[in-house]
């Protein structure tokens, strides 16, 4: 009996053991199922499952993600020894600009921006100014662009108080001028002088507007006639043109400016004029240009900035 008892006791002890062995199993393969040993003594909750899927917000600046915008401008095919249509701007000035450009594509601003272009009589005629101004409305809907041309004016006329005062009430963001054809009409042109001009409208523009971005462009090109008796009026290209041009592009880079180089980069003192007129998109006047001209400085002005832009946004 003791014997029996005995036996009993070894029995229920073994039981003990392998009930433990099964609990330490049990754990085991929790482990193993969950990847980590649960040591609170409440079950964890399941996890929840939203009604309705996350939506995924697009980051602000992803690499992946360029928001970048197709523009091809086709040019007449008598057009030759053009050059890449761009904007020069090695200071960055231009990347506010640019920057809100990416915003109104990404649909994450709520500004407008106004962009104020003045010059002479090719931006007084509104049809270059506002091809620009309507394409990069197509683009990034929330632009306001307005167009201050006067007839004959260089430099010198917007330095009026009162041009001046205009311009500031338009509360401009951006900044364009478009001068020297006038400048370089003068046949007593002196590039000091104009220099100086330049320098009088900017420093006026500065003490107004001290951070608003400026892009200075050049000229198209144009002839000047000659009479000669009774003979028949002549035309030979404006020399002066080319020398006003490479101003412009020196005072812009001695003062940190954005500059498009329109005369330059379709064909230069050795193309430019004659481009336009063998295209037949200059008047009888030569010196001013067609309607379909006009839009088509506005379409390049548009290309230039649409080329800048993709580039800020690729970076």
């Amino acid at each position: 009996m003791r014997h029996w008892c005995t036996g009993r006791n070894n029995l229920t002890g073994g039981g003990n053991m392998n009930k433990n062995k099964f609990i330490f199993l049990l754990v085991l393969w929790k482990f193993c199922m969950t990847g980590s040993i649960v040591l609170a003594q409440d079950s964890q909750p399941p996890l929840s499952i939203p009604d309705t899927p996350l939506t995924f917000i697009q980051p602000l600046k992803d690499p992946l993600r360029i928001d970048s915008v197709i523009v091809s401008v086709t040019l007449p095919v008598e057009f030759k020894g053009i050059q890449e249509n761009n904007i020069v701007d090695p200071n960055k000035i231009l990347d506010p600009i640019l920057e809100r450009f990416r915003l109104f594509k990404a649909g994450v601003s709520v500004d407008s921006l106004r962009i104020v272009h003045i010059g002479d009589s090719h931006v007084r005629g509104h049809i270059f100014p506002q091809t620009a101004g309507d394409k990069l409305k197509e683009d990034f809907g929330k632009i306001i662009y307005t167009d201050m041309g006067v007839n004959g004016a260089t430099c010198l006329t917007f330095t009026h108080p009162q041009r001046i005062e205009t311009i500031v009430e338009a509360k401009p963001d951006f900044l364009i001028l478009s001068f020297g054809t006038n400048e370089s009409h003068n046949r007593r042109y002196n590039k000091n002088v104009h220099y100086h001009q330049m320098d009088e409208l900017i420093k006026l523009l500065r003490i107004e507007m001290p951070t608003v971005p400026i892009l200075l462009t050049t000229p198209p090109g144009s002839y000047e006639s000659f009479r000669r008796s009774r003979r028949r009026r002549t035309y030979s290209i404006n020399p002066r043109t080319k020398i006003a041009a490479d101003n412009i592009n020196q005072y812009a880079l001695n003062n940190k400016l954005a500059v498009w180089d329109m005369y330059n980069i379709l064909g230069g003192a050795s193309r430019a004029c004659l481009n336009w007129k063998e295209a037949g998109l200059m008047r009888p006047d030569h010196v001013h240009y067609l309607p379909e001209a006009y839009v088509l400085h506005g379409e390049l002005l548009y290309e230039a900035l649409i080329k800048l832009y993709n580039t800020y946004v690729s970076y």
